[in-house]
């Protein structure tokens, strides 16, 4: 079965903390990155376990790429849920580093 998301949540660019945000029911979901342009470093993502399933990592990352894209900034990946969602969206390799 194969299920489309759409970016529907909120996403926040917390550029003091470098990170893309969501919370719901009080929970802090996130993508860390690290900043040396052109380039940025995507750390890893954090959703509790009780939001999981959701795509909420997803569109947090969709949202970096979206950021790093408008920014000229090419993305390396230092996280494994990241590197899988790479190999199975080739449509976003071009911003690969």
């Amino acid at each position: 079965m194969t299920r489309t998301l759409s970016m529907t949540r909120t996403i926040r660019h917390n550029t003091t903390d470098h990170r893309f945000e969501y919370s719901e029911k009080g929970l802090l979901c996130r993508l860390d990155y690290r900043l040396d342009p052109p380039t940025m470093h995507l750390l890893h993502t954090r959703v509790p376990g009780a939001l999981g399933g959701r795509g909420i990592a997803a569109e947090l990352l969709k949202a970096a790429l979206k950021t790093a894209q408008s920014n000229n900034w090419k993305v390396k990946s230092h996280c494994s849920y990241i590197d899988h969602f790479f190999s199975k969206n080739p449509s976003y390799q071009f911003l690969l580093a």
